[in-house]
Order: structure tokens, then C-alpha cells, then sequence
């Protein structure tokens, strides 16, 4: 299975937090599947950490390179494809990551990991 991490599902990933569901716990972290991390999630932590909404133990292009590399996840650049695609979508969720994040979904074939109830209003594939 292809998994599109959320930047919640991500932060909760590597801080191995319990509000992580089982079936969560148990995909991301099996070899058989193939886990992504949107730079769109990268931007949403650098944001979110010079707002000071986010702390983080170092600068938000170290933690996160470092979190990718230990926890071998794939990046998923973002596209011109991803960034039109949000035309498309109905006006579910107002959270423009969220947004193309769905975008991001839809597109590559990928099941986004969330358990954030609007994007389940999408005709996205989800896991929770």
C-alpha cells in the first residue's frame, strides 16, 4: 500500500504518540508499504514553527530531513498537477494543506493517513 502521511499523522509518527490508531501503528510501519511525506507537510511545520504554534527540539529543515531519513519515508514533491487539481474539490475543508494534501491523494493513488473528519468528506481513500 502507497501512504500519504498528514502533518499531524507525521508529527504523531515520530513522536510516537498514543493518539496513533492501531491499524495506523501497524501500516505505516510495516516494510511492505511505501510511506510519503508531502513537502506541503514540510511547509505546514516550517509555518506553524516560526508562528511558535509548533515547538520543535531544532530548526524545522533539520527536524524534519532528520525524521524522513530515520523513518526511510519517501518525499512527494508538490506538482503543478496537485496544485490544479484543488479546483476540482468541493469546499469541504477550508485548510489549504489539507487541500492539497487531498490533491496529493486523489492524484498519486495514495491512501492519506488522517483522521482529521473533513478530509473523509473527499472521495479520497483514508486510513485511520
Amino acid at each position: 500500500m502507497n501512504l500519504l502521511l498528514d502533518t499531524h499523522s507525521f508529527l504523531w509518527w515520530v513522536a510516537n504518540d498514543r493518539r496513533l490508531s492501531g491499524n495506523v501503528i501497524r501500516e505505516v510501519g510495516s516494510e511492505l508499504n511505501t510511506v510519503y511525506l508531502s513537502a506541503a507537510s514540510g511547509w505546514e511545520i516550517a509555518i506553524k514553527a516560526r508562528l511558535g504554534k509548533l515547538p520543535l527540539p531544532e530548526a524545522p529543515d533539520t527536524f524534519v530531513a532528520r525524521m524522513v531519513a530515520h523513518h526511510a519515508l519517501t518525499v512527494l514533491p508538490i506538482s503543478m498537477r496537485h496544485a490544479v487539481y484543488d479546483f476540482t474539490l468541493p469546499n469541504h475543508h477550508s485548510d489549504p494543506f489539507d487541500r492539497l494534501l487531498v490533491a496529493q491523494a486523489v492524484t498519486e493513488e495514495l491512501v492519506l493517513v488522517t483522521n482529521d473528519e473533513k478530509i473523509a468528506s473527499y472521495r479520497v481513500a483514508t486510513l485511520w
